[in-house]
């Protein structure tokens, strides 16, 4: 028995996917590392039933250890057809609180290894979580897109009709598919954006900014903006001379759209402050930092809302964010460009005590 194990492994060890061996009584004989990494360390010598505990997995395994004593299990017809003797089929299953969906293969072991079957499973998880991502946001995108067009539609039916002649309407009307139309300008150029950022992100910045330098250049180009919503702006340790690894336009777009946020969301509580401060160690990091905060004094935001601030679209109060000309893309670019820095995005808020956004951003950029 042992010897048969032992010729199991290395015929396992050669698979690159998540694969092991049941012998003739459905006990793990043998399973390669990527098998261990998905189900578990702890399978060998195991119940096949109490590794994986799915129905129509079991129901394969049994079938091809005992063709004639088990039917056939159910398969999908967008899979590969059962053989006379081997079946794949698609199935979903929790291992450690993940769901894993997989095409699952089972067959019997190669003549010379012994009586028993191998199963063979491919996670097609991150594929299917890739696909929903993307219908949501085809979704996303087709109804953000929708709603004003089929608004400014009806206006351009309406001052070709009843309004023809109607000055006042014709100028209100106007006014309104102006506003619609730089929202969806807007909306297409941050999707482009942010489409250009995710391209990026896996290469690292190999620029050097002035980090104090581009933090005030942001707040005076933003300081008219400030003065018209009555937003007193304080700053603190923007005198210190720092420099780090980044992108330049990219670091000024993630502080320009933190800082107009709070201009617009937090600017009811009159003060607006940015600070640049050394951490001399961040766990995410592995090391020193340096954190930017922008924090107000306004609404605030409520708790359940803030794991979810930084996904594309979503927004705290939808009807204001599109009076206020949002896209819903702001926050989900500021990720993306922190993850390219190797840096980290923290939000902190509570409802009627403001918001604090702190980006913390790496000394040095390391390889690893």
């Amino acid at each position: 028995m042992r010897d048969a194990s032992r010729r199991v492994d290395g015929f396992l060890d050669g698979v690159p996917l998540p694969m092991l061996a049941v012998d003739r009584h459905a006990r793990v004989i043998a399973a390669n590392p990527p098998a261990m990494t998905m189900l578990g360390a702890d399978i060998l010598n195991r119940p096949f039933v109490t590794v994986l505990r799915h129905p129509s997995i079991v129901q394969a395994v049994d079938w091809v250890l005992d063709p004639t004593g088990t039917p056939a299990p159910a398969t999908d017809p967008a899979l590969r057809p059962p053989t006379e003797h081997a079946v794949t089929l698609r199935a979903q299953f929790a291992v450690e609180g993940r769901d894993i969906l997989a095409e699952v293969t089972v067959a019997p072991l190669p003549i010379g290894l012994g009586r028993g079957a191998s199963i063979a499973l491919v996670d097609r998880s991150v594929a299917e979580e890739g696909e929903l991502m993307r219908r949501d946001f085809v979704a996303n995108v087709s109804h953000e897109l929708k709603t004003p067009l089929t608004a400014m539609i009806g206006f351009i039916e309406t001052l070709r009709g009843p309004a023809r002649d109607d000055e006042r309407a014709r100028d209100r009307f106007l006014d309104i598919m102006e506003r619609e139309a730089s929202r969806m300008n807007r909306l297409i150029s941050e999707l482009l954006s942010l489409s250009r950022v995710q391209a990026e992100e896996r290469r690292r910045p190999s620029g050097q900014i002035d980090l104090p330098g581009l933090l005030n250049s942001v707040l005076a180009t933003l300081s008219p903006r400030a003065e018209a919503a009555g937003v007193v702006v304080w700053t603190e340790g923007l005198d210190q001379a720092v420099r780090l690894p980044g992108d330049a336009d990219q670091l000024t777009q993630v502080f320009q759209n933190l800082i107009e946020n709070a201009l617009k969301y937090g600017g009811s509580g009159g003060s607006l402050r940015v600070g640049l401060a050394h951490v001399p160690h961040e766990a995410v990091l592995r090391g020193p930092g340096w954190a930017v905060s922008i924090e107000d004094k306004g609404e605030g935001i409520e708790e359940q809302h803030l794991p979810r601030l930084t996904e594309r679209f979503y927004r705290v109060d939808p009807h204001r964010s599109r009076e206020q000309g949002g896209t819903g893309l702001g926050l989900a670019i500021v990720k993306h460009i922190v993850s390219r820095h190797r840096g980290r995005l923290r939000i902190e808020s509570r409802r009627g005590e403001g918001s604090r956004f702190t980006v913390i951003l790496p000394e040095k950029l390391t390889r690893a």
